[in-house]
């Protein structure tokens, strides 16, 4: 039995340290694309191109206009693959266990209430802006990902995969928000075709069928029917991954030869560096014509921009402080409190997922979502400019061999 034990989890071990630096190579080379993509935009946002570029978005094609594409249609792979990685690694990953799970849960549910509070507090005044206290709930995991990478071995690898948790259950958070706050009205008989589509995807689960093409093949279907019913379309993304199966073919023994594995790893050079930048270069496109210093301090951009800010890092790091004192989980093995501090501070970097929130929250009113771009791109900038300053000079925690639960008492 011991035998076993260690022989396959050797096997195992090395098999998730794959993994993840894969996950970690994808996601930070994609999120330093990003930056450029993001600074692309502006600049054609504020040039003689500006027509043409928010000309070319509205532009309709088969029914749905660029934008609409890119963000219904593009964005639903990327939460196929934002689905799949929860999957993964809730059963067979960093989190598939209740401790491994305790601190970045706690700390991801601080970083979402208290920017949504801080949020609240600064627009409660208006009632129209309420619908945006979601917007800075969220971490862009690529983002800050790419800011750790700038900073090399400096970071130690424990937080990386403390932040990578955090943001996949962020992510999930940010999952349940948009399902049940930012639904339309709905279309019963549409609902359910999808339903029966979602029918047939778990019975090809159950059926041990591991052919990608049937559940893709549905999927496109399910992804049309949920389009059509009210339900935001890319929750279809989450929906078809959580039915793409885990175990391997009856033939085959490693678990890299699964189908969620395979389309996994296959969608992530695509989403990395085409989905998102893609994303990106259509969403933070923000023209700067006519803003004055009280345009930047107006409710909704403050309020946004001091959720992702201070409510984050706040959130995220308190919640993280208290976790540690109370005793229910340890910090990361070798990290200094300062290093977790800078953690938290990237943590307020929401670029993806709060321009993406931005624009369902304000679906009729485009001027709301370009005031609240200005607050994402404020609070983002500033939360990875000081997360970073924060890590490249914190001290390395020296004692990293000491036991985690007595480090965690300076946290």
């Amino acid at each position: 039995m011991n035998e076993r034990r260690n022989g396959g989890g050797t096997a195992r071990s090395g098999r998730r340290v794959s993994l993840m630096r894969r996950f970690f190579d994808s996601e930070a080379s994609g999120g330093m694309l990003l930056m450029g993509v993001t600074v692309a935009a502006l600049a054609i946002a504020n040039s003689p191109l500006a027509d043409a570029y928010f000309a070319v978005l509205k532009t309709y094609l088969l029914g749905l206009s660029v934008l609409h594409w890119i963000n219904d249609g593009l964005m639903a792979v990327f939460f196929l693959l934002v689905g799949l990685e929860i999957k993964r690694e809730f059963l067979d990953g960093q989190l598939s266990t209740w401790p491994r799970r305790m601190l970045p849960g706690i700390a991801a549910f601080g970083g979402m209430a208290v920017p949504a509070l801080v949020y609240t507090a600064v627009t409660w005044q208006d009632p129209g802006l309420r619908a945006g206290w979601a917007i800075p709930a969220a971490t862009d995991i690529a983002f800050a990902l790419g800011v750790l990478t700038l900073l090399g071995p400096r970071v130690p690898a424990s937080l990386k995969i403390f932040l990578t948790a955090l943001a996949i259950l962020d992510d999930l958070g940010a999952i349940a928000i948009i399902a049940v706050f930012y639904t339309g009205d709905l279309a019963l008989p549409m609902l359910g075709l999808a339903a029966l589509c979602l029918v047939a995807l778990v019975a090809f689960n159950r059926s041990g069928t591991t052919s990608l093409l049937p559940y893709l093949a549905v999927g496109a279907l399910l992804w049309f029917f949920v389009l059509k019913s009210g339900v935001h379309a890319t929750l279809a993304g989450v929906a078809l991954a959580m039915t793409v199966p885990l175990q391997p073919e009856p033939k085959k023994t490693r678990a890299e030869d699964s189908p969620l594995h395979r389309l996994e790893h296959a969608l992530q050079p695509w989403v990395a560096y085409g989905i998102i930048p893609v994303f990106g270069l259509a969403n933070a496109g923000l023209s700067f014509a006519g803003l004055s210093p009280a345009s930047l301090v107006a409710p909704l951009p403050l309020g946004v921009a001091l959720g992702l800010f201070v409510g984050k890092q706040v959130g995220v790091y308190g919640f993280a402080w208290a976790a540690v004192r109370l005793g229910l989980a340890d910090m990361p093995a070798g990290a200094s409190r300062l290093q977790c501090y800078g953690v938290a501070l990237l943590c307020g970097i929401g670029f993806t997922m709060s321009l993406f929130i931005d624009a369902l929250a304000f679906p009729a009113h485009p001027d709301l979502v370009d005031s609240a771009k200005i607050g994402v791109l404020a609070g983002s900038f500033l939360s990875a400019l000081a997360g970073f300053l924060v890590l490249r000079f914190a001290p390395r925690e020296r004692s990293s061999a000491a036991p985690q639960r007595r480090a965690a008492t300076s946290m």
